[in-house]
């Protein structure tokens, strides 16, 4: 399976990606420096890339699928074969998260801060043990705080040889313009349900009428149209979310339903806690060589106490995620009331609730389903600003009651 076959109804930057790889390719081959713009492939290979599109659309598997391709030795490739094979050892080892070239940077919290951007940049100036690239992937680029987006400006303006930097973001705008200038940009577009379901199909063994409805409630989110074609847990939990249009017709329901969306974000975080914070300071301490009951070696402490900090960053994040999601179907559900209220007559993202939608979309104007929609957008704004969870949601469903 080549590393590319993740990448679902993105064939133009699959065709772009494959394209500089092979040039990158050829860079190796002959030896040039490791310089990216060596010869005449400067217009395929470039040492910065910044991959941007909306949630789900895949930015990050599409940097790894790259650092792949990059990294690629299969023999195949001699005869022209392409790059990204999912089969050689560097594939392999790419994917698996394991090579020594490739480093990703990922973040459980808020931000990506200034210390860990400053220590890549240092590891972009060596060389690559394995003799083709350096790989640096930002995750989510868009957390870097501001010291860390200056930190990695001076290395990608300064670039290594042999480094290539791919950056991942929702968008152009979550980028410095510093550092967006010396990018190459990609923007992965949103799939269509059909692709995501015959993916769902083929990859994952789903029933074609259970596929369709997933990828249709996914609303482009790949990974979030799996979830639901396979985690009964995650369709459960999405019904009670698209349950709240139908029990806001009271301020009793209002606020019920709120607080149900909130502690259903919190069990989330915990279970998360549960699974994970536990083991992260058991090896901890277990790399102190702290024994059960002796005394805390030396410097233990204070490490301890970072990782705590770090976990109730992440508890944070994982709350709002959660939160996020389910504002995303509370907004697919009300498109899909005005799209009937409109007498569109296009695939609705909700057809499994078509009843309830039918309700709502009989039970008032477009022009209170705006307003709902509205009020669900503002109650995200709210949360990024850090107002608190459930002061916002209770603001959301007291105005999606008034309409």
């Amino acid at each position: 399976m080549a590393v590319w076959d993740d990448l679902v109804g993105q064939e133009r930057v699959v065709e772009q990606l494959t394209a500089a790889a092979r040039a990158a390719g050829a860079i190796v081959g002959a030896g040039r420096g490791a310089d990216p713009q060596a010869g005449g492939n400067a217009s395929l290979m470039t040492h910065a890339w910044l991959f941007t599109g909306p949630p789900g659309a895949g930015q990050t598997t599409a940097a790894r699928a790259f650092a792949a391709a990059l990294q690629c030795t299969s023999p195949d490739l001699a005869l022209g074969g392409t790059p990204g094979c999912g089969f050689c050892d560097g594939c392999h080892t790419v994917l698996a998260g394991s090579h020594a070239d490739v480093k990703y940077v990922r973040t459980d919290g808020l931000s990506i801060g200034v210390g860990d951007m400053r220590d890549l940049v240092l590891r972009a100036s060596s060389y690559p043990t394995g003799g083709r690239w350096s790989v640096i992937l930002v995750d989510a680029a868009h957390r870097l705080t501001e010291a860390a987006a200056n930190a990695l400006l001076k290395g990608v303006e300064e670039p290594s040889p042999r480094t290539v930097w791919l950056l991942c973001a929702p968008s152009v705008q979550d980028v410095l313009p510093t550092i967006r200038s010396r990018c190459r940009l990609l923007v992965l577009r949103t799939p269509a349900a059909e692709a995501v379901a015959d993916m769902l199909v083929r990859r994952d063994g789903v029933e074609p009428h259970t596929a369709r409805l997933a990828a249709l409630a996914g609303q482009g989110d790949v990974e979030r149209a799996r979830r639901l074609a396979v985690d009964e847990q995650a369709r459960t939990r999405r019904t009670e979310v698209l349950r709240i249009p139908l029990e806001v017709g009271d301020i009793g329901g209002c606020l019920t339903a709120a607080q149900r969306l909130v502690d259903t974000a919190k069990a989330d975080a915990e279970a998360l806690a549960e699974t994970q914070d536990a083991k992260e300071t058991d090896d901890l301490k277990a790399a102190y060589g702290a024994a059960e009951g002796g005394k805390a070696p030396r410097g233990m402490a204070g490490a301890v106490k970072e990782l705590e900090k770090r976990q109730k960053s992440r508890a944070t994040r994982t709350r709002r995620e959660t939160l996020g999601v389910a504002l995303l179907d509370l907004l697919g559900f009300y498109r899909d009331v005005l799209a009937l209220q409109l007498g569109s007559t296009g695939a609705l993202a909700n057809e499994d609730q078509r009843q309830a939608l039918d309700r709502v979309a009989q039970a008032g104007p477009p022009e209170s389903t705006l307003r709902r929609i509205e009020a669900v957008l503002a109650c995200r704004r709210a949360l990024d600003r850090n107002v608190d969870p459930l002061l916002a949601v209770e603001a959301m469903t007291v105005a999606l009651r008034a309409g």
